[in-house]
This record gives C-alpha cells, sequence and structure tokens, in this order.
C-alpha cells in the first residue's frame, strides 16, 4: 500500500449518514410535537358557565348564563357554548353557580320528568338548606283538627329551587319553598298538601348538591 493511499480518508458508511439524518429528523418532530401540544394547550374557546345555580326542571335562559374563554382541547365539544345551545331547555340535573354547562345537563323542555311545586314547612328548616339542596320531604296525616299521625316519607328526593323564610302573625316560624320533584310524585304531594297534612322538609341523607 502506497504513502497516497494510506493518507486519503475512507469513504463515510451510508448506514452513519442516515442514523445520523433519522436523530435530526426525530429531533425535528420532538420540537414540533412539543410546540402542538404547548400550542393546544394556549386556544381557548368561549363556552358558557352557570351564573346562578340551576336546579333541574328549570329552564334554562340567556340571563342564566355567561360567557367564559378555557381552554379544554378536544372536550370542549361537551359543553354548551354560544350557537349550540338549543332554544327552550331546562337543567336536568342541578348546575352550580359557576360550574361550565355540559350538554348532558340540559334537554329539550317537552321532555323534562320534573316539575316544580310549591310547599309550606310545618316550622323551619336548617339553614344549610337553600336553592340546589336535595331534601326530602316527609308529611304526617291529619287524624283530626290539630292532631297527626307518624310522619312518613312523601318525596324521598327534592330538589330546592327557593326558601323563604319568615315569622308567622302568631309568632311561630313557618318556611314557604318551591321544590322539584318527579311528576310521578306531583298527585300525591298536592294531594297531601290539600288536606292540611304536616309538611316537614329534611336535607336528604347522603347526597351532595
Amino acid at each position: 500500500m502506497t504513502a497516497v493511499e494510506m493518507a486519503r480518508p475512507r469513504p463515510r458508511a451510508f448506514w452513519s449518514d442516515a442514523r445520523f439524518l433519522l436523530g435530526i429528523a426525530l429531533i425535528v418532530v420532538s420540537i414540533a410535537g412539543v410546540w402542538l401540544v404547548v400550542s393546544a394547550a394556549r386556544q381557548t374557546v368561549p363556552v358558557f358557565a352557570a351564573a346562578r345555580t340551576i336546579v333541574p326542571g328549570e329552564e334554562v335562559t340567556a340571563g342564566d348564563l355567561r360567557v367564559i374563554e378555557v381552554a379544554l382541547g378536544q372536550a370542549g365539544e361537551a359543553y354548551a357554548s354560544p350557537g349550540t345551545l338549543e332554544e327552550s331547555v331546562v337543567a336536568t340535573r342541578t348546575i352550580g353557580a359557576g360550574e361550565l354547562v355540559p350538554h348532558s345537563a340540559v334537554g329539550a323542555a317537552a321532555r323534562a320528568a320534573v316539575t316544580t311545586v310549591a310547599l309550606r314547612s310545618a316550622g323551619d328548616v336548617p339553614a344549610a338548606v337553600e336553592a340546589g339542596t336535595v331534601v326530602e320531604v316527609w308529611a304526617a296525616p291529619q287524624k283530626e283538627r290539630g292532631v297527626f299521625d307518624a310522619p312518613r316519607i312523601l318525596v324521598p328526593a327534592a330538589t330546592v329551587v327557593s326558601v323563604t323564610r319568615e315569622d308567622s302573625v302568631i309568632g311561630g316560624a313557618g318556611t314557604a319553598l318551591e321544590v322539584v320533584i318527579d311528576r310521578a310524585d306531583v298527585a300525591a304531594t298536592l294531594e297531601a298538601v290539600s288536606a292540611g297534612w304536616s309538611i316537614s322538609v329534611v336535607p336528604a341523607t347522603g347526597t351532595g348538591r
């Protein structure tokens, strides 16, 4: 082997160049992926949030909602937004004040399985009972004027719409409530009210708002 042949550099193997290029490509793809993730995280969409507590069966109007910008990604399609909320819808469950409004929490008013009734509790109700609270409605049948039978559950789960605590003329405490109940419980409830049964409302055990 001559001195010239010994000094001449050997050509780089093709697989070495390919590995180098592959490494560069992987770095570029990685950077692009990170950029896309960060960019997506910064993109916000307008969705509705409840401006107040909305209870089941209550009509949802523009005044009950406010538009906020949030970054939800693909999950944004699950929430109501301007242009996607149908007219004449009611809440199908309690929507807390400030909560984003998912499409699953509202439905057509014609298909509502609940309705609102007015009750007056024989006594005051706990201070914790407020709009959105799930309560039990108890009723004691009236045997004769001023004499009542043992109380029993009339409605096992009702959602409070409003509570008005007031003192009666004779000094006793009384509470007027609007509650949302299943339509199946309406007849029995109205019958108890018209018959003068003693009505009591207590927070439902094991349920939350």
